[in-house]
Order: C-alpha cells, then sequence, then structure tokens
C-alpha cells in the first residue's frame, strides 16, 4: 500500500499512540480527496500519512494544496509538526520506515528545535522608490545600451537597500527569533516584502499587539498579517526523498 505523507509529529503529542506499532486512523482529520488520515508510528516519532495509489497524481490540483496544508495546519494543534512537502509519497510500510529511520537524527534535532514555537507571516507593500522608467532596448547597442544597463543596475541597488531597511525595523519592531525575508517588485509598480517570522507561541498575542502598532506607525507601508502557522520556512532541509 502507497502512502501519501503529510508532515512528521511527535508520537507523545498523541497519547492513541502509546501501544499501537502499527498505523492507527486520526479521527476527526481527513487528508486528500476526503481519505482517512493515519498515525504511521516510527519510534518517538508519528507520520500523519493517507492512503495514495497512482491513479491519484491525476487528480492532484490547487485545491488538494489547500487541503495537505490543512491537514498539517490541524495537526499542528496537538503537536511540533515538520511539513512535507506537497505530493510527498511512499510506495509502502518499509518505504517510508526506512526514510524516517535514515533521518531520524535530524528529524528529532529539527523537532527540538521547533517545539513551542510558530511562524507569522507578514507581507508589507510600499511604493517603489525607482520606478522602471528606463528599460533595456533589447537588440541595441552603443552608448544608449550602456546607459540603460547602469540605470537599471543603480535601480536594482536602491531596491535592495530600501528592502534591508524595511526588514531591520520589522526585525527591530517584531524581534523574533529568527526571519526569512523575500523581496520583489509587482505588476501595480510596488515592492512586495515576503516576512516569515519565527516566534515562540507563548508570545503570539504580544506579536499580534507589535503588529498592530507597526499599522499605526509605518503609514506609507500596506501591511497584512497571517498565523499561526506551521514553521514551514524554518525546518532544515534533509536528503529526505520526495517521493517513494
Amino acid at each position: 500500500m502507497s502512502w501519501y505523507a503529510y508532515c512528521i509529529a511527535e508520537r507523545s503529542a498523541f497519547p492513541q499512540m502509546s501501544r499501537h506499532r502499527r498505523p492507527m486512523p486520526l479521527e476527526g482529520i481527513h487528508g486528500l480527496f476526503g481519505n482517512q488520515t493515519f498515525l504511521f508510528p516510527a519510534a518517538d516519532l508519528t507520520v500523519i500519512v493517507s492512503e495514495h495509489s497512482p491513479e491519484d497524481n491525476a487528480r492532484l490540483t490547487q485545491q488538494c494544496q489547500k487541503e495537505h496544508a490543512r491537514v498539517v495546519a490541524d495537526c499542528f494543534k496537538h503537536s511540533t509538526v515538520l511539513p512535507f512537502r506537497f505530493n510527498t509519497t511512499f510506495e509502502d510500510d518499509d518505504a517510508l520506515r526506512r526514510s524516517v529511520r535514515s533521518n531520524h537524527r535530524h528529524f528529532s534535532a529539527n523537532v527540538e528545535r521547533l517545539r513551542g514555537k510558530a511562524e507569522m507571516h507578514l507581507k508589507v507593500l510600499v511604493d517603489d522608490t525607482c520606478p522602471e522608467t528606463h528599460k533595456i532596448l533589447n537588440g541595441s547597442v552603443g552608448k544608449e545600451y550602456l546607459e540603460s544597463l547602469r540605470e537599471n543596475a543603480s535601480q536594482q541597488r536602491e531596491r535592495q537597500s530600501r528592502a534591508r531597511a524595511l526588514s531591520v525595523q520589522m526585525q527591530r519592531m517584531f524581534l523574533p527569533l529568527a526571519t526569512e525575508i523575500t523581496c520583489k517588485r509587482t505588476d501595480a509598480g510596488k515592492m512586495l516584502l515576503d516576512i516569515a517570522h519565527l516566534i515562540d507561541n507563548k508570545t503570539i498575542e504580544r506579536y499580534q499587539n507589535k503588529y498592530s502598532s507597526a499599522q499605526t506607525s509605518m503609514k506609507e507601508c500596506s501591511m497584512q498579517l497571517s498565523g499561526p502557522w506551521p514553521p514551514y520556512h524554518f525546518v532544515a532541509k534533509s536528503n529526505t526523498p520526495t517521493a517513494g
């Protein structure tokens, strides 16, 4: 039997697993296509899975990605979790056991590091200080081409500097345990910062209060907050295969 894997969790968070050595149903949480989810025991860890067939690969949609995330989020209410990438499958029990066994030290270290922590997600939209007024002329040569290269490079440096200044400001304001950030220019001529903050679960309310203060003080920015989420951006990568 093939398994579709959602996440790894702490076995101790599910008391019903204490005397079980075989997969057992996880009540109240359904997976992709409404399938029953199971707790698959692996030493002191457990893998949340549902049954999978090769035919299911052709049925995977964007909605399935949301269902995958929902299962991970539901399990996060009970335990520290290490999410698997969408469409991670194992061909049978042995393949799943081998994968967890070979990466057990890595998984356990991640669980220990992330225990009691959550991810908050900030989107910060701000006017681009360097609107693209001069584009490179494809196929052109000479002085005009070189000037366009220099101008675009200068604009990119200014955007990076602005993004760094905003990220430092956010870091000082929210004081997260760790940060992951990306920055891009939108079609509407804005600069979008995608910021993931790792925080202690006990400080969620304090973080939300700081967000309210930031909205008031940073009038030049449009901000959007979501979370708490499982720590997607802060799970250290391993050599775990994405498919069995």
